[in-house]
């Protein structure tokens, strides 16, 4: 081999090796400006919340204020009989009829009447008078002795941890609600058409 053709061996070995080297050096400053959006990445959650009952008041106050409470960015949004989270005078109770959850078992009392589920057919649920009342005073009673905070108090934290509820303007017009009825911590009274973009962007949108 002569001198010339070692010496351009040699220059290609460097020049590959530069080659090489300017990769990693690229793949290295990708993935730690990659990592670098990770960390900055504030996460994000949309609720929706249709739903007005008690029972299932819980899911969307418990889920919102966990996730702010982790740091996240947190919107909800209230539609149809949902916005009845959002009112000034919460009167929420649990209706039994239909409901999959149901029938509860006694909070109270000697273990063994605890331990007892009462499957009472929804004829009988729809049709028994104060029988609403007694399963709305049940769940009271449950989340006291087990300690969970209630939804007044859930919400509460919700609006100290800056969680942004909105309420839907279509859902107040359709019922004939008064905005004075509800609290003055609404963000906003908007349409789904201004939310579903907010719900789009964000990393985790639950529908509830």
């Amino acid at each position: 081999m002569s001198t010339s053709t070692a010496q351009l061996d040699s220059s290609n070995d460097q020049i590959s090796m530069t080659k090489n080297e300017l990769n990693n050096w690229f793949d290295q400053r990708f993935e730690e400006r990659r990592q670098a959006e990770e960390d900055a990445h504030t996460p994000s959650m949309s609720i929706i919340a249709t739903k007005g009952t008690m029972d299932w008041a819980y899911p969307p106050f418990i889920l919102a204020s966990t996730a702010a409470a982790l740091g996240w960015d947190v919107n909800m949004f209230f539609t149809f009989y949902g916005l009845d989270l959002l009112k000034k005078d919460l009167q929420l109770s649990v209706s039994p009829l239909g409901n999959p959850a149901m029938p509860m078992k006694m909070p109270v009392g000697p273990q063994w009447l605890k331990n007892i589920n009462m499957n009472i057919p929804n004829a009988i649920m729809g049709n028994l008078p104060g029988f609403e009342s007694m399963a709305t005073a049940m769940m009271k009673k449950t989340t006291e002795v087990k300690g969970i905070a209630s939804i007044e108090e859930l919400r509460s934290l919700c609006l100290e941890a800056d969680v942004k509820m909105v309420a839907c303007q279509m859902t107040v017009d359709l019922f004939g609600h008064k905005q004075s009825d509800f609290m003055d911590e609404i963000d906003e009274w908007i349409g789904a058409a201004s939310f579903l973009p907010t719900a789009q962007k964000s990393d985790v949108t639950l529908f509830i």
